[in-house]
């Protein structure tokens, strides 16, 4: 499981470092320490907390990669149901909740969790989901 520093929460929420460091000296979003001591906050949590807030980050980011897909939605995963075939993968960034429908390999394939960071692609009907 992920887990994330003060500044990479507080990107993926689309607030200051600062907001975070609030939030967690108040109780609002629970915080642990690394083995450097410093805070972070684990995927899981950072995911169950970006879903409450409904808030997240709206850029696309610096290193995105070519393609020709225009709209890039940076976001958390916020839920992976899988069966036998197929998994449906919900991402939430900024206001935005995505879900898209991707075939259980491919989740396999690209890591993806509940509190993994993600770039999902929309073209027409189509989602791409990248690992950020």
């Amino acid at each position: 499981m992920p887990s994330y520093s003060m500044g990479q929460a507080a990107r993926l929420l689309g607030v200051s470092s600062e907001t975070v460091r609030r939030w967690a000296d108040g109780g609002r979003l629970a915080v642990a320490r690394d083995g450097a001591g410093r805070r972070v906050v684990e995927g899981a949590a950072l995911a169950a907390f970006a879903r409450e807030r409904g808030a997240g980050p709206h850029a696309v980011p610096e290193d995105d990669v070519p393609t020709s897909v225009r709209n890039s939605f940076v976001g958390i995963v916020t839920g992976v149901r899988t069966d036998d075939v197929a998994a449906q993968v919900e991402v939430q960034s900024g206001p935005h909740r995505l879900v898209t429908l991707v075939t259980r390999e491919a989740v396999e394939e690209l890591g993806l969790d509940v509190g993994v960071t993600v770039t999902a692609r929309v073209k027409s009907t189509d989602v791409h989901v990248d690992p950020a």
